[in-house]
């Protein structure tokens, strides 16, 4: 069978604010190859993902992502990989094409599984998935207290791990970010695992991350994520020589699987988290899952937004240790929460499993995320190349 359209949703709130919560827009993909459907979300902005898809070529390695898809054969996974070659080839120089790639290769996945009845994680070669630890990924409060009575409150959700990131964290003095990482800790209780995410505050200053550490160690932070941008390889390794037993994590930056080697080979990670929706795909992702394990740096996924998304971040590592931890967004959106009919809850113990449906095991729900339908037309010379495609 060969593919025979790839349609895009942009979906928002309302009002979008000026904060790092990724859930208040998405990009949906749906793709179509005979009889079957796919679904998959690109983690970029929704917008010039679309551009990238359609826009006139410039040259011979900056075509648009349609002409590398649309009637290509689709029977195998091999087919899938081998799209993804071809799109890195032929936009190459089109900036935005690994993410726009992204969302079609989970709905790439997400096909062949219903195609085959198969979950995805079965047609990459695993037989099982383990169950997963999710911990509850979300903002620092404004103010310490804040902090403390959202690690309260997950804590009494059931929750056994928590990340803290962004806000005010990094931006103010060293003795205000210690506070909010004791609150969190005195909330959490002293057997949770608790995680810091930088968000990338300190760009490449390595010694305004190590002015943090004390606090991270007094508190046994296990992880600092991103304390800089992901290709200042050379702060990552410097801190971490310091950092003692709080490893340093990172990856979801990444948006090939070259920059996510350079981290794995040169920055002294103990984590690397990848975005199946914005490297290349679970394609992609999958080789960094071999990667990681070959160089004993831990995989993590990496998602802020829908059900949808996090079932295809957590295909690539389904069979991982028992109790892997992964990151679980508790403080999504309404739209992100509107995308799939199902969502992947914890059980009594605070563990998750993945679908064990055909492909990402969840239902898309038009009529849910309909609402939130950003209407797109995109016009070059008079002719308009875009529109939003009827649901």
């Amino acid at each position: 069978m060969r593919i025979d359209a790839v349609d895009f949703y942009y979906l928002s709130m309302p009002e979008v604010l000026d904060i790092g919560d990724g859930s208040q827009d998405a990009l949906l993909v749906r793709v179509q190859a005979g009889e079957y459907v796919g679904w998959g979300e690109c983690e970029a902005a929704p917008l010039v993902s679309i551009a990238s898809f359609v826009c006139p070529m410039s040259h011979s390695a900056c075509k648009p992502v349609r002409d590398s898809v649309l009637g290509q054969p689709i029977d195998t996974p091999d087919d899938i990989r081998r799209i993804g070659d071809l799109v890195r080839a032929q936009s190459l120089d089109l900036l935005q094409a690994d993410h726009t790639l992204s969302g079609i290769d989970v709905a790439l996945w997400d096909l062949l599984g219903r195609r085959f009845g198969e979950p995805v994680y079965r047609l990459l070669g695993d037989a099982r998935a383990t169950p997963k630890l999710p911990y509850a990924s979300q903002l620092f409060g404004d103010t310490p207290e804040e902090t403390l009575q959202k690690a309260r409150a997950v804590r009494a959700q059931g929750y056994r791990a928590a990340k803290f990131g962004w806000g005010p964290y990094g931006h103010g003095t060293p003795d205000a970010d210690a506070d909010q990482v004791f609150a969190a800790r005195e909330g959490l209780g002293d057997d949770g695992v608790l995680l810091i995410d930088a968000g990338t505050v300190w760009l490449d200053d390595v010694d305004a991350a190590r002015q943090r550490l004390d606090a991270l160690r007094a508190c046994r932070v296990r992880w600092l994520e991103e304390p800089f941008v992901s290709g200042a390889l050379g702060a990552y390794r410097q801190l971490a020589a310091h950092a003692g037993p709080v490893r340093l994590a990172a990856g979801e930056g990444c948006h090939t699987y070259h920059m996510a080697e350079q981290l794995l080979d040169y920055a002294g990670l103990g984590y690397i988290q990848i975005d199946a929706g914005r490297i290349g795909g679970i394609s992609v992702a999958r080789k960094v899952v071999t990667a990681a394990r070959a160089r004993g740096v831990t995989y993590v996924n990496h998602t802020f937004t829908s059900h949808l998304a996090l079932s295809a971040s957590l295909q690539p590592y389904a069979a991982s240790e028992p109790d892997a931890i992964c990151e679980y967004p508790v403080e999504p959106r309404q739209l992100a929460l509107a995308i799939t009919a199902e969502h992947i809850l914890p059980d009594a113990d605070g563990r998750i499993y993945l679908p064990e449906g055909p492909g990402l095991g969840l239902t898309v729900n038009t009529a849910g995320f309909a609402p939130y339908l950003v209407d797109v037309e995109i016009r070059v010379r008079g002719k308009t190349i875009y529109r939003t495609p009827a649901l």
